[in-house]
């Protein structure tokens, strides 16, 4: 009679669920709820009044209930919690002295245990790294944290750089070091060039000078040129005290406003670097180029004393090759501006036709104050000057890179694969779909993706760029040489920039040792594998920094409700993101700022197109109008929406 009775179903699930345990990891929401994610598809809904006692993160065992024809869980255990030691801003409330975790998605302000002296110390948005010593589902009262380390002081002109490079556990400067020996060896023979005409081409406010070119155009059109590159080798031995400081920071960290270098400053922009007028050593090759931009295969690798002749600003080099030489009258310097212009286009156009060259991005640089304030961003193309730079530090490199696989077959190499077979797949069906008909097995070999490359520089449009851009790999590192696909080249390495990349240090080494007649000494993949990961690191703490700048310069500048054009470069299912195109700020564009009626809208994420009523309504690269409604200092994300 009461095996089926409906009113007792709910009260018979009760008793049954309510001695389930299941454990997951703890998902909370801004408005007061959370889940309980037991599986990739199993998640557990966590009631306002027991969400209270777990953080997001959190991995808990909780109780599984049911009640009103719904599922529930409550939280008993703690297995492991989420924060343990981690960074913060202050909050002062009274004589309280909380601080917020610098998670997004953790709102809770957790009471500091600190001593009522010390309080008076601390301000409101003070940065701290903090450690919870108390858990409220531990034993049911507060969260509780201890302050251990200030990270910055809430007016620090530095603090975002700080924040940041603390979240990633790195010093915002180079480590004090009072004791490090250079010793230059003067026995060996280097070959005396100091009367060439060499010059260096770079920024303005570069001090680390690395490299020096000097060029002469023969009568049969050939073009010699010689690429000086500064060799701090020559001073630090291997295990040396600055060789190791070098191999542990392996890169200089350029971030907007300041750089920390690998070497001590006193080197990197002083006895390292190719000031003019100042005799230093070098590390060079020779190498000639015939009129159609081919390499003669007679280079040659040889250590060498400069005299820079002439130190060139990008901005000088385009004004002289524009003809605007009314300010320099230095013909001798001129002319080699000029074979260098020669020559840049002769590489060009060869590797335009044989390898790979892809289309100019636009740059954006931050302009600070003399207090790191940051007062404006201005977007700036790349012009004549950075790609005569840039298509002689790439002949330098192919160079090295035949020279070191001819002579050893080792060294530290970069290597770029295009697209994995399931990509290269995903990329073809994109290309089918707007008429273009490539082989996906063809785009997985060097000789098709070079000419696939090829083939989109005449015929694509921004969209199908910014669509199969998330499906290529991502280079990597090796001790042998493997091909680049991004380049176009069988292989390749660097070696033009041993003051500010160990990598190249170690090429530099190499590359000497064969000129020397010496045992090379071969890089283990632990170190290739450092070197991945930090440039990894540096890309996301520069990356980071940056909005970190942008969040404050639009809220001081006032940019709430202002309108900018942005480029769309990604569509997701909750939102759109996209570029200002003005000063290259990222904004997010929520899915219910672009439609009131969600069902209406469809995101087809693979192609990067937005459908309304199942007509498109946007797609990756439109240039869009938005409006800025808001700006997000937790998250650190401006929010904007269409207009």
């Amino acid at each position: 009679m009461f095996q089926n009775n409906r009113l007792l179903i709910p009260m018979k699930m009760t008793c049954k669920l309510k001695s389930l345990q299941i454990s997951g990891i703890v998902k909370k929401f801004k408005k007061g709820f959370g889940f309980l994610k037991v599986t990739s598809k199993i998640n557990y809904y966590i009631p306002p009044k027991y969400n209270k006692y777990v953080m997001h993160g959190d991995r808990i065992v909780a109780e599984l209930y049911y009640q009103n024809g719904k599922k529930f869980v409550r939280p008993i255990i703690l297995i492991k919690p989420f924060l343990k030691i981690f960074m913060g801003y202050i909050k002062k409330i009274g004589n309280n002295v909380f601080i917020k975790p610098d998670y997004p998605l953790i709102s809770n302000l957790i009471i500091c245990d600190v001593k009522k002296n010390n309080a008076r110390h601390i301000h409101d948005r003070d940065w701290f790294i903090a450690k919870l010593i108390q858990h409220q589902l531990n034993n049911g009262k507060i969260f509780q944290a201890r302050l251990i380390t200030l990270i910055s002081s809430y007016n620090d002109p530095l603090l975002p750089w700080k924040v940041v490079l603390s979240n990633h556990k790195t010093n915002y400067k180079f480590p004090n070091i009072y004791n490090y020996e250079i010793n230059f060896n003067k026995k060996i023979f280097r070959k005396n060039l100091i009367h060439l005409n060499f010059i260096t081409i770079d920024h303005e406010c570069t001090k680390d000078i690395d490299d020096a070119l000097y060029v002469k155009k023969h009568d049969n059109d050939d073009i010699t040129i010689i690429i000086a590159i500064s060799d701090p080798t020559a001073y630090i031995n291997i295990g040396s005290n600055l060789d190791v400081i070098a191999s542990k920071m392996l890169f200089t960290n350029y971030l907007p406003g300041f750089n920390i270098p690998m070497l001590p400053r006193i080197l990197s922009e002083n006895k390292f670097s190719l000031h003019p007028n100042v005799k230093k050593p070098v590390l060079a090759c020779k190498v000639v180029i015939d009129k159609y931009g081919n390499i003669n295969k007679n280079f040659n690798f040889f250590l060498a004393w400069i005299k820079s002749h002439a130190r060139l600003t990008y901005e000088d080099v385009e004004k002289l090759i524009e003809g605007n030489r009314s300010w320099y009258h230095k013909t001798s310097i001129i002319n080699q501006i000029n074979v260098l212009h020669e020559l840049c286009n002769r590489r060009m156009k060869w590797r335009k036709k044989n390898a790979v060259i892809f289309k100019d991005k636009i740059e954006y640089k931050f302009h600070f104050s003399s207090s790191h304030e940051l007062i404006k961003v201005t977007f700036q193309k790349r012009g004549i000057a950075h790609k005569i730079v840039e298509e002689t530090m790439i002949l330098a490199n192919i160079i090295a890179s035949k020279f070191i696989s001819k002579n050893l077959g080792f060294g530290v190499y970069n290597s770029h694969i295009g697209f994995n077979e399931t990509n290269a797949k995903n990329v073809s069906l994109i290309l089918k779909n707007n008429g273009i008909y490539i082989n996906s097995n063809n785009i997985t070999t060097l000789l098709g993706f070079c000419e696939f490359r090829r083939i989109l520089n005449t015929i694509s449009t921004c969209y199908i760029e910014s669509c199969i851009q998330k499906y290529q790999s991502f280079s990597v590192m090796s001790l042998t040489p493997k091909p680049h696909f991004a380049l176009g080249f069988n292989e390749y390495l660097t070696w033009t920039s041993p003051i500010r990349k160990y990598s190249d240090m170690i090429n530099h080494r190499i590359i000497k040792s064969i000129i020397l007649g010496n045992s090379a000494i071969k890089p283990n993949q632990k170190m290739i594998m450092n070197i991945m990961d930090c440039k990894r690191r540096h890309r996301t703490i520069k990356k980071n920094i940056e909005n970190w700048l942008y969040i404050n310069f639009f809220y001081k500048t006032k940019k709430i409700n202002q309108i900018f054009q942005a480029k769309i470069f990604d569509i997701l299912p909750y939102g759109i993101r996209a570029q200002l195109i003005i000063n290259g700020a990222n904004v997010f564009i929520p899915m219910c700022h672009i439609h009131h009626v969600q069902k209406e809208i469809i995101c087809n994420q693979k192609y990067g197109i937005l459908y309304l009523k199942n007509k498109e309504l946007y797609r990756i690269s439109d240039n869009i109008s938005v409006i800025i409604i808001d700006i997000q200092f937790d998250s650190r994300s401006i929010i904007a929406k269409p207009i």
